[in-house]
């Protein structure tokens, strides 16, 4: 089997997940919704820890936690939630990115479709937006800034701090993105400023279909979102639906190790990146994205004279890797995240991600470097 180096499209389940995930299929099955009996209540109990779980990655208050199907689903809430509040204020004005996930583009451009106003905030070849460019970009009708704490193809961190920092004096809803770095950088989600955070599981070694929108309380108001669905008072009357108590559970334990075990986590993505840059030195890889301000655990580059997809095919069996987004994985068109950072298209159609884990062995590198070297020579 090849190594598996696609952890920015989905993780493993960690063993210690998986093994509390099934207590709650096989023996702990209770409805959280169910006050009458026993098994309800504890179905109840532990909803309420993984809860607490979760808050304590970003500093929030447990209550703050509105479970989800995942980030896309929270992005939606975020961002099509605060509709009906903006249409009644009249602030119908919204600041993103070019980089951003389609999970965050395609939602704000039905509300463009429906008459706001959007400013999409350029990036260079750094591939990480400026957070001057952000802030200037304010108006006194803005309503939400969204913009994604790491990129999903680069692995670049976007200054969310810088961001949040320059917000305290305005307004508008600060709402990050933090699919592929929730549980990896830490303290910038911690701001009290950054209002509303969406989380997937899948992607901090826990279970698919479960994340969350953290929906800070500002001044003691919660954000002013209007549920997409109706049906029920669960999730603080934002989502309706019977609670999925063992993706919760195991969304929560994920969570949990991932903030515990962040610094040894860290340094083993680190060395397994060392040992990929001092491979790969040799072949002339052109890294892509601000190597300062990426994530430990993501790679994106391209190799001359090599088409990612030849790569990818000729190295299927030394390991599993994309070239870009598995959300639009068979749309073969150029990725919109490398096409905003103006690349050329040697690059853009070079680029492959490697994203690893610190779970298993190191990275057959080496291997790897050698299969794109046979390619180099093959197709030049």
């Amino acid at each position: 089997m090849p190594v598996y180096l696609d952890n920015n499209a989905t993780t493993p389940l960690a063993p210690q997940v998986r093994e509390l995930m099934f207590r709650y299929f096989d023996e702990e099955y209770g409805n959280a919704a169910s006050r009458t009996h026993e098994f309800g209540l504890r179905a109840k109990q532990a909803v309420q820890r993984a809860r607490v779980e979760v808050a304590a990655v970003v500093a929030a208050d447990p209550a703050e936690v509105v479970f989800t199907s995942g980030a896309t689903e929270a992005n939606n809430l975020a961002i099509l939630g605060l509709a009906p509040h903006g249409e009644a204020q009249n602030r119908r004005h919204l600041i993103t990115t070019t980089i951003e996930h389609k999970a965050v583009l395609e939602p704000i451009g039905e509300l463009e479709a429906r008459g706001f106003e959007v400013t999409y905030v350029p990036v260079d070849a750094s591939g990480r937006v400026r957070s001057k460019d952000v802030l200037s970009a304010l108006r006194p009708d803005t309503l939400l800034v969204s913009v994604m704490q790491a990129n999903n193809e680069t692995g670049v961190l976007q200054p969310i701090a810088e961001i949040a920092g320059g917000l305290t004096s305005h307004d508008a809803h600060f709402h990050v993105d933090a699919a592929q770095g929730f549980g990896k950088s830490i303290a910038e989600l911690k701001s009290a400023r950054v209002d509303l955070i969406s989380i997937s599981a899948h992607k901090i070694y826990g279970p698919k279909g479960v994340g969350a929108l953290v929906a800070r309380r500002r001044q003691g108001q919660r954000a002013p979102l209007t549920p997409l669905m109706y049906g029920g008072g669960h999730e603080m009357g934002l989502r309706p639906g019977t609670l999925p108590v063992p993706l919760i559970v195991g969304f929560g334990a994920a969570a949990a190790l991932a903030h515990h075990e962040h610094s040894s986590r860290q340094a083993a993505c680190e060395m397994h990146r060392a040992a990929a840059l001092a491979a790969f030195a040799p072949l002339g890889a052109v890294l892509i994205g601000d190597q300062a301000h990426v994530m430990p655990h993501v790679l994106m580059a391209a190799f001359p004279g090599v088409d990612s997809e030849a790569l990818m095919l000729a190295a299927k069996d030394v390991a599993a890797m994309s070239n870009g987004s598995a959300c639009t994985s068979a749309n073969y068109a150029p990725s919109h995240v490398l096409t905003a950072m103006g690349l050329p298209d040697d690059v853009i159609e070079g680029a492959v991600r490697l994203s690893w884990s610190h779970l298993g062995e190191a990275p057959p590198w080496r291997e790897l470097a050698d299969r794109v070297a046979d390619l180099g020579l093959v197709e030049s």
